[in-house]
């Protein structure tokens, strides 16, 4: 086909992962991205990538070796503590050079994709305000600042609120009944030796059926806590606190912004968790900053669409599910899938077709196993290696 103008909106990594993979086929693809540029906010907590799909999609984008190098294996620990007590019930140690789902951090995975691209692939600062024009093109994309563009497929990577999304759909998201605080604890190996050694080398949680800690070991010395609860989406506001937002509680791009009140938060989510153990409990109050508030939203299930030759969705914006550990690694998926029927058909248009009618069904079937799944996450059922992997 003659060269096609491609634009990619979102800088995340999907949206990073398409570009990368069309230009390994020798493709032009350029990505707008709303952010001012690439350091200008916090990329979020550590993913698991899976052979089947993350690092599927990056043996495509031939950076494979590069994530086995930033990636850590030991980060697949997984220890399940009593809340009422703080034992131990459960405890996974990965085997020595086992790469199933190693973790790596989302700002080094996005840096390896960015710093993979051609120079000027990705304009920042463009906030997409609209998609326009005929269903067969081209398409005008107006941004914030005022510029306009034209192309000839509009590829919609921009998350939960994609404003491609528009084109072809009318489904927004939904509340799932179930929210995110998240905590975050620096230098914790020196400051925080306690909480160091309950968290390990990878995860650990605990729940008792109607909130539950997760906490995650990030490069860097870090570890990132998340206190989830059901409620509300405006749980906070309604008791008259403010924190920070954090947008759909994907666990990524936000600030340490200040101005909330923390130290009523902290007090409210002391008594929420008052009958657990005091180790456990140490997550809530020995935090470092503030807390970011994630409400968790879904798409509708399923998520369907007619196809249309010139704007497809890849990702959240196709697929919004709650966080549990599928959603980056679909997304790369996604993309990897686009970028190689766009390198493979003789037109734009049989690639989205052939693109969608992989992607779809596949999404529909993750959709509906994942729909109130995140639920799953209060119960405080002792953690079965056998039936988590059957399922």
């Amino acid at each position: 086909m003659t060269t096609p103008r491609i634009a990619i909106i979102g800088a995340g990594p999907g949206g990073l992962t398409c570009a990368r993979i069309l230009q390994v086929h020798g493709i032009t693809a350029t990505v707008h991205d709303l952010a001012s540029g690439p350091d200008d906010r916090n990329q979020g907590g550590t993913l698991d990538l899976h052979p089947d799909d993350g690092q599927l999609a990056l043996k495509e984008a031939g950076l494979l070796e590069d994530f086995h190098r930033l990636a850590r294996p030991e980060g697949q620990e997984m220890r399940q503590y009593a809340a009422a007590d703080g034992t131990l019930r459960f405890h996974h140690r990965p085997a020595e050079n086992q790469f199933s789902a190693p973790e790596i951090d989302r700002g080094q995975l996005r840096d390896l994709l960015l710093n993979s691209l051609t120079p000027g692939t990705v304009r920042w600062g463009h906030a997409l305000r609209g998609v326009e024009g005929p269903d067969d093109g081209p398409r005008r994309l107006r941004f914030a600042d005022g510029t306009v563009t034209e192309a000839d497929l509009v590829i919609g990577a921009d998350g939960a609120w994609s404003k491609v999304r528009r084109v072809l759909s009318s489904a927004t998201p939904r509340h799932i009944g179930v929210n995110y605080l998240e905590a975050w604890f620096d230098d914790v190996d020196s400051n925080h030796p306690d909480i160091a050694e309950l968290v390990g080398q990878g995860s650990a949680m605990a729940a008792d059926g109607e909130r539950c800690l997760f906490a995650q070991r990030n490069s860097g010395d870090h570890i990132r806590v998340y206190i989830i609860q059901r409620d509300r989406p405006d749980w906070l506001a309604h008791t008259g606190l403010t924190a920070n937002s954090g947008g759909t509680g994907d666990t990524g791009d936000t600030g340490r912004s200040t101005g909330q009140d923390t130290d009523r938060i902290r007090a409210l989510l002391l008594e929420r968790y008052r009958d657990w153990s005091p180790a456990l409990r140490r997550l809530i109050t020995d935090n470092d900053g503030p807390y970011v508030d994630r409400p968790l939203y879904a798409l509708p299930v399923p998520h369907t669409w007619e196809s249309n030759p010139t704007v497809t969705l890849l990702g959240d914006a196709a697929h919004l599910m709650p966080p549990l550990g599928v959603g980056v690694n679909l997304a790369m998926l996604d993309a990897s899938e686009l970028a190689l029927a766009l390198a493979r058909h003789d037109t734009v248009a049989d690639a989205v077709r052939a693109y969608e009618e992989t992607m779809l069904p596949r999404s529909h079937k993750t959709q509906a196993m994942l729909d109130g799944a995140a639920v799953g996450l209060l119960s405080d059922e002792t953690f079965d290696p056998s039936r988590h992997q059957a399922d």
